[in-house]
């Protein structure tokens, strides 16, 4: 594991707390992709067994709404995405497209599971500490929202 990679996934939320090896063994399994600018990492509702590390690059997150696709959201080096599904069986709540040329590493539902086998307390570090960032996400979700409905009936009416 480079050092780069190491220190990239250190600095993670979702992987805060987790040893050095752990880092490794989930990045031996990991898959590495690059997406091509404008290319998608997934689409809204497809089937969602893994999550992804952007490791370069920038990605924007897309919301689908009467036919049109609506930006909600960039990603930048570093960030993950697509982490709920590690947690739940539903399909994607929304699109990844590139901006850019970017790299990620995939890291499977199964490559979780293999961890779970090996090591459970570090499995369940990872677990708890996605859907902590999980929470974080709904809570800036749920405050944009009330800041949106706040100016939107602070509006006067023309």
């Amino acid at each position: 594991m480079s050092k780069r990679s190491r220190e990239m996934l250190q600095g993670m939320p979702v992987f805060g707390g987790i040893s050095e090896q752990t880092l490794g063994f989930l990045l031996q399994l990991a898959d590495t992709h690059v997406v091509a600018s404008d290319h998608y990492f997934f689409h809204e509702g497809d089937n969602a067994t893994s999550m992804f590390v952007l490791e370069e690059g920038r990605a924007a997150v897309l919301k689908s709404r009467d036919g049109n696709e609506l930006e909600i959201d960039q990603l930048e080096q570093g960030d993950c995405f697509g982490e709920m599904a590690l947690l739940d069986l539903y399909p994607r709540s929304c699109s990844i497209r590139a901006i850019g040329p970017c790299k990620v590493k995939e890291i499977s539902q199964l490559s979780l599971f293999k961890l779970y086998e090996q090591d459970l307390e570090q499995f369940t570090i990872i677990q708890m500490n996605i859907g902590r960032e999980i929470s974080r996400r709904l809570r800036l979700s749920s405050e944009k929202l009330f800041q949106s409905h706040e100016t939107s009936s602070n509006t006067p009416a023309a």
